[in-house]
């Protein structure tokens, strides 16, 4: 595989498409670290989501900084971050200094196929009940690179690794 400038790919989409096992199949094949989003939610944030509040804008913000953060320290070698990025707004404030070297992978399904799987997923602190909010706050991006969650794991990498 030819090698081009280190990227950070943002893989995004509502709690319960996929991120966190996709991000970590796609960063082996790459061969760059995958972070996941979710670790780096403030315990405030973790605990008002498990008792089911909608994190707000003003919620989000610390955590949004953090992972522009983390993505300006890894532009060099390259990364992948799991991250919802629901608003175009939040989108912003993720690859701010970094446009030109980021890539959204917008991992998209129906509210009926994301909702079975968080009933199925355990040890999670995103409630299921949620989900309702989510898909009410995403504003699908533009400027990405869109593969449904209804194929295998290894499909969906396969199916980036050649749309990048």
């Amino acid at each position: 595989m030819l090698k081009t400038i280190p990227k950070i790919y943002f893989i995004m989409g509502v709690s319960g498409c996929g991120k966190s096992t996709i991000g970590n199949l796609l960063a082996k094949e790459l061969k760059i670290p995958f972070y996941d989003g979710d670790d780096y939610h403030s315990k405030t944030n973790v605990n008002k989501m498990a008792s089911g509040q909608p994190l707000t804008d003003k919620d989000r913000m610390g955590w949004l900084l953090i992972l522009n953060e983390l993505a300006r320290s890894n532009s060099e070698e390259g990364a992948i971050i799991g991250c919802s990025a629901l608003k175009e707004s939040y989108r912003r404030i993720l690859d701010a200094d970094l446009q030109e070297n980021v890539s959204w992978i917008y991992l998209s399904g129906s509210f009926k196929d994301i909702m079975n799987r968080l009933r199925q997923r355990k040890n999670h602190y995103m409630p299921a009940e949620l989900l309702k909010s989510q898909f009410e706050t995403l504003e699908v991006p533009q400027k990405a690179i869109e593969v449904s969650i209804n194929m295998p794991p290894e499909e969906i990498v396969n199916r980036i690794l050649e749309l990048i």
